[in-house]
């Protein structure tokens, strides 16, 4: 059988994580350890942790921040120990504190795990019911996002119940982002490090409306989505400049053939992209390996001539009324549709993360 260890984060807990724990007990023999990590609780919430230590279970580990980090934090500080602790396991389960998750939906996932231990098992929720409008707001935002840049269809990308293989959890260490946005880019970053996601169905839980939810909307919302985010800020940068200095060069050549359009084209592109690649390789994907420089290159040259062409073709096929501004309309359609292509291809192939790391 597979070792799994069960980690939980906790920021001012009830009696739920009590009642959770003591689930946990009875099912002990599947698993190697439970963690819990106080993520920062306030004086009133000790008492819960005095509680399980009085418990004296020895597979109970339980370990504190001294401040508030966020939940990436408690996590990466629970998988960091379990890692170091916990040699022999394959795989380490999360779960919430709050009594979203039951002890039945946990071993649903394990049973998952148990056939596919290289996968990252998630249990997902079924919305079919009334549930908290930020819960499915926010779900269907970052689904969206999940599959319209890495081709995945995960239909509940912000459930905390996860079985994590170990492989996987020795990179999640690394991850930037300490708040919600990490258990979003571990979603997001998986298919990129060769990890299969497998979905299993869990029951839909709210108490007393998910007000125990730490999630804080404005913020939380922000942080993940900021890689997203950055990306359109750096190409809408390089945008301006691209197409700035493309409309500028037309109209002082005035004529609109191909070789005038492409030799634009170039020098526009080629000032744009030094500011594109700075941005995103120190702000926005955050990876520098030696190679990424030529990668980045091979895709520049293809992205030049295939604007330089479409921009050409289009242009042929708008009517003169809008003069010398014709390719630059035109300009604007193509690279509009070369922007969601160059995300993929920087993402999956620039500035790529996971397992296969440039050196």
């Amino acid at each position: 059988m597979v070792q799994v260890a069960v980690l939980i984060p906790a920021l001012n807990p009830d009696q739920q994580l009590v009642q959770l724990i003591r689930k946990l007990q009875q099912v002990q023999s599947d698993l190697l350890a439970f963690v819990v990590v106080d993520d920062g609780s306030d004086n009133s919430h000790q008492p819960i942790f005095h509680k399980l230590a009085q418990f004296h279970e020895p597979k109970l580990h339980i370990l504190h921040h001294v401040q508030n980090q966020g939940k990436g934090a408690a996590l990466k500080t629970g998988l960091n120990y379990c890692l170091q602790h916990f040699p022999q396991i394959r795989g380490i389960a999360t779960m919430d504190s709050d009594g979203q998750h039951t002890v039945t939906a946990l071993q649903s996932c394990l049973q998952q795990f148990q056939k596919n231990p290289q996968h990252l098992v998630i249990g997902t929720r079924q919305f079919n019911q009334k549930i908290p409008f930020r819960s499915r707001f926010g779900n269907l935002l970052t689904s969206g996002l999940v599959r319209t840049f890495t081709h995945q269809n995960i239909s509940d990308t912000q459930t905390g119940l996860r079985v994590i293989p170990v492989a996987y959890a020795q990179q999640l260490v690394h991850f930037p982002g300490n708040h919600y946005e990490f258990e979003f880019d571990m979603l997001l970053k998986a298919k990129a490090a060769g990890v299969t996601v497998t979905e299993t169905p869990i029951p839909t839980i709210y108490l007393n409306g998910n007000r125990a939810s730490h999630f804080r909307v404005v913020r939380d919302s922000l942080a993940i989505y900021s890689r997203f985010l950055k990306f359109s800020a750096s190409s809408l940068i390089s945008f301006f400049i691209d197409i700035g200095l493309f409309s500028l060069i037309m109209m002082l050549v005035e004529v609109h053939s191909l070789r005038n359009i492409l030799v634009a084209t170039i020098i526009a592109r080629s000032l744009s992209a030094v500011v594109n690649y700075l941005i995103n390789h120190h702000l926005v994907f955050g990876h520098a390996g030696q190679r990424t420089l030529l990668k980045y290159g091979c895709l520049l040259v293809v992205q030049m001539l295939a604007s330089g062409y479409f921009t050409s073709v289009v242009t042929g096929i708008l009517p003169d009324s809008a003069g010398s501004l014709t390719p630059t309309i035109a300009k604007i359609i193509v690279d509009l549709t070369l922007f969601i292509l160059s995300y993929w291809v920087q993402r999956d192939v620039i500035f790529k993360e996971g397992r296969h790391v440039d050196n």
